[in-house]
């Protein structure tokens, strides 16, 4: 996989270089270069902002400098070689944009060549957005609804949750599944050694060998936690893949199957972590 980051603070993207996808850039499985805007800019300032048609505060991110940045990044990519199905994916980080999940991690990971454009002051000219479907996929994205100062913090959460998808970027594959959001629920917890930890011990079950009870353990956690923080997603699941043991562990979290959605029932809850309440 091919990633093109355009910023005008390329030190910012510095992490990039450590952990995991470091690591994946040494290996070769990660091909990621790191541009400054203020290389594509003709002036002697190295301009890249002015103040917005219509009036308003702060400055517009100019449209030349973006242009040719883009232009750059793509001539590096499999693009180059014109072929319609490798057009790359531009990603623009913005409040505005799709909001970014691990189903897009997933999607993203599949591409062979990314671009994310870090935006800043009140955003790029929207010309750019439009002359960029010319040649790219454009995919503007949010983390979420707040506000950043720009998208490079955006820009390094999306580049490591799509990395990571990519083969042998994770030594151990089967990480991958069990984690959070990977079947639409959040991560069950997790301990380590010692067994008891200042008078606190971990659950029994997880001592049993009992993998089958194990299991199940953590399936009725993955199923507790989701319901207790992250109702949006229990409200998502599909029916069909809940047996009877999950439709007993949401029930007394207050949800009930109802036709083809997974719906709450007023009755049942849970606490903050996610464990049941008596």
């Amino acid at each position: 996989m091919r990633i093109d980051v355009v910023s005008i603070f390329p030190e910012y993207l510095s992490a990039l270089d450590l952990s995991l996808i470091g690591k994946a850039r040494e290996q070769g499985l990660l091909q990621l270069t790191v541009t400054d805007l203020r290389e594509f800019t003709a002036d002697r300032h190295r301009t890249v902002d002015d103040t917005p048609y219509g009036g308003g505060a702060g400055m517009v991110m100019k449209p030349e400098p973006w242009a040719l940045a883009l232009d750059a990044a793509r001539t590096r990519g499999p693009a180059a070689a014109g072929a319609p199905e490798q057009r790359p994916v531009l990603v623009v980080p913005s409040p505005a944009g799709e909001v970014f999940t691990q189903a897009t991690a997933r999607e993203l990971a599949l591409r062979e060549h990314l671009v994310f454009a870090c935006g800043r002051y009140e955003g790029i000219d929207e010309r750019v957005v439009e002359w960029s479907r010319e040649h790219f996929e454009v995919r503007p994205m949010s983390l979420g609804d707040y506000v950043l100062n720009g998208g490079e913090v955006a820009v390094l959460a999306m580049v490591e949750a799509i990395g990571r998808l990519v083969p042998g970027v994770i030594g151990n594959p089967e990480s991958l599944v069990e984690e959070s959001h990977a079947e639409g629920l959040l991560e069950y917890p997790v301990y380590t050694k010692p067994a008891l930890w200042r008078d606190r011990p971990v659950p029994e079950v997880l001592l049993s060998g009992h993998h089958g009870r194990i299991a199940r353990w953590r399936r009725d956690r993955q199923l507790q936690r989701t319901a207790a923080r992250r109702p949006d997603l229990v409200a998502a699941l599909d029916p069909a893949g809940l047996d009877r043991a999950d439709r007993d562990v949401l029930a007394a979290a207050g949800w009930v199957v109802s036709g083809d959605r997974v719906v709450r029932d007023g009755a049942g809850g849970g606490d903050a972590q996610g464990h049941p309440v008596a």
